[in-house]
């Protein structure tokens, strides 16, 4: 195959699993978009985390928050759990790496904050035990998931919501993640009070 092909072939497989996901995956999306609203507008925070490009998709949409997206406001109370090499690096020393997200959750986690955990396979033991510290708790869970939802799957209590992209490559699982990730930032800003976003 030739390499413009296959250029035009990644591109093809793109955009057919959007519009896929945008059929199968708009009112999960919109449901997330509205535990974070609340979380944020009633002084809590969103805890992100992940791992590789999943850890890169937490601390975007944390800076877009934190700064901002698409509108003037101040900024929005987020962390991303993946940026803070001392102490990552003391956890999975002094205890395990499997511990860098949860025991960060523990520290910093309020029952009305909001855990974003993002994983393209549902399998990263880092975060699925940063989901039990949330709940242990009294935090939400917004998931960013693909594939089967892997072990994941089976922790949410029923005031969480998973956003499973129906597919199972990792690129364009983490592609969709970042539409999803832009769509949660724009319902955020939208439902802040007028006076918020003109501050």
């Amino acid at each position: 195959m030739d390499p413009v092909t296959r250029v035009r072939e990644h591109f093809a497989e793109s955009i057919a699993l959007k519009e896929k996901s945008a059929a199968e995956l708009g009112e999960s999306i919109a449901a997330a978009g509205a535990i974070m609203s609340t979380s944020l507008l009633e002084g809590g925070k969103i805890l992100s985390c992940g791992n590789g490009g999943s850890a890169a998709d937490a601390q975007h949409f944390s800076s877009e928050l934190l700064n901002r997206f698409e509108m003037e406001r101040p900024g929005l109370a987020a962390m991303a759990l993946t940026t803070d090499s001392s102490t990552l690096t003391s956890i999975s020393n002094d205890y395990a790496y499997e511990e860098i997200f949860s025991k960060q959750v523990r520290a910093l986690g309020k029952a009305q904050d909001v855990l974003l955990a993002i994983s393209t396979s549902g399998n990263s033991q880092n975060v699925c035990r940063a989901i039990t510290a949330a709940h242990e708790l009294g935090m939400k869970v917004v998931a960013l998931t693909g594939r089967d939802g892997g072990s994941m799957a089976g922790m949410y209590s029923e005031n969480d919501v998973e956003i499973r992209v129906p597919a199972t490559r990792t690129a364009r699982i983490q592609e969709v993640h970042l539409v999803v990730i832009h769509c949660l930032c724009d319902l955020i800003d939208t439902a802040l009070p007028a006076e918020a976003a003109t501050d």
